[in-house]
């Protein structure tokens, strides 16, 4: 089991910038995949960026090049840069954690973009 606690989301304008952080009760070393998930109203999750269990990256091709997904193995900590965000980034972001087949999400953190 893992749990996940998200924190830095808020409120900016288009063109700046946030950091997410999700910090896990355990190793994320060994993890399956862990990353990030976004839920805008009214439609459904989505991925965001991920890291996969072989160290690679996913990025949704929206966030290309703004966004960027990082990992402290050392503080069991994942992070989420975005730049140049823009309105339709605002969501309900999620850590996401994978062990075998089970998936866990944190509480979800609120990133809102005025135009």
């Amino acid at each position: 089991q893992v749990q996940l606690v998200e924190s830095g989301g808020g409120l900016v304008q288009a063109g700046g910038s946030l950091r997410l952080s999700c910090a896990a009760s355990r190793s994320i070393f060994s993890l399956n995949a862990m990353g990030w998930y976004r839920q805008a109203p009214g439609k459904q999750r989505e991925l965001v960026a991920a890291f996969t269990a072989v160290g690679s990256t996913n990025y949704a091709d929206s966030v290309k090049g703004r966004f960027t997904i990082s990992r402290d193995n050392a503080k069991n900590t994942v992070y989420l840069q975005m730049n140049s965000l823009k309105p339709e980034d605002t969501a309900v972001y999620y850590c996401h954690a994978q062990i075998s087949f089970t998936h866990y999400w944190g509480q979800g953190t609120q990133v809102t973009v005025s135009s």
